[in-house]
């Protein structure tokens, strides 16, 4: 079975890319252990080297896998998208479900196990995210000048440009309204650290990255502020009070609700964009 003469161009990119296809097409389900190193070389035309250098490409794709002793098998029929561009791509609605699921737990088990250190850095992160609010109560121009603490901040704030970070082209709050969301995101993160447990600290920081894209974009479509006061501030007082209480269901519950809460609002909104897509 002749796999077809390769161009004169990267060899071990076409050498992956045309096992990929032999996989892709069904012609190597799932499970199918792949021809020898040897043979592979001969169908494609390559040396050796060249298909090892293939075969890891297909491996860190997640396409195949080998078993010590036994071969190359195949193990995906697509290439596995990577968790954090899986998560860049996801509807805003999706990653806040997933979110009520990771840190409704989290908060449960913060209540349980935290430290007085934990009990700490949650107040901490509690008065610089109340800092951060009161710096959007009054849109754009007063959060402009709420955030101008120095030369470059004061620079941004008159001229409306993106920080050194781009955050003055998110949303109409700007610099300020980034600053909220990264403060509020620091507070969900000591919640999720005071649960002392490793495998959720790191899916909340793989998950970190795209919920502040998501949040960034939030910006654009609800009165932060507004929002804040009705739902978010008290709430996350008492998410604070009820871990440092050490009261495991009332600190879940209270993070269910707010967050539930911007949920259905994200709801609303998106059945408002399909009724009304214009």
């Amino acid at each position: 079975m002749a796999l077809g003469s390769l161009r004169p161009s990267p060899l071990v990119e076409q050498a992956a890319e045309r096992l990929r296809e032999q996989i892709t097409g069904g012609q190597w389900p799932v499970g199918t252990k792949l021809p020898g190193e040897t043979t592979l070389a001969t169908l494609l035309g390559v040396g050796r080297s060249t298909v090892r250098e293939a075969l890891r490409a297909l491996a860190g794709a997640g396409m195949v896998r080998t078993r010590q002793g036994a071969g190359v098998f195949v193990i995906a029929t697509r290439p596995v998208e990577d968790w954090p561009a899986r998560l860049r791509r996801a509807a805003l609605v999706d990653v806040y479900e997933v979110r009520a699921m990771l840190e409704v737990q989290a908060a449960r088990l913060a209540a349980v196990r935290r430290t007085p250190e934990d009990v700490e850095a949650l107040r901490a992160a509690l008065a610089l995210r109340t800092a951060a609010g009161a710096r959007t109560a009054s849109g754009p121009e007063q959060a402009a000048a709420g955030s101008a603490g120095g030369a470059g901040e004061e620079d941004a704030g008159a001229g409306g440009d993106a920080t050194a970070d781009g955050e003055g082209a998110h949303g109409t709050y700007g610099a300020s309204g980034a600053a909220f969301i990264d403060a509020d995101i620091a507070l969900h993160t000591a919640v999720v650290a005071a649960a002392h447990n490793p495998v959720l600290t790191d899916l909340f920081a793989e998950f970190a990255p795209a919920l502040r894209e998501n949040l960034l974009a939030l910006l654009d479509l609800i009165d932060v502020r507004a929002h804040d006061e009705e739902h978010g501030e008290a709430a996350h007082t008492a998410l604070v009070e009820a871990i440092a209480a050490g009261e495991p269901d009332p600190a879940a519950r209270v993070l269910l609700a707010e967050l539930s809460a911007t949920q259905e609002h994200l709801r609303d909104r998106q059945v408002q964009e399909e009724r009304d897509p214009s």
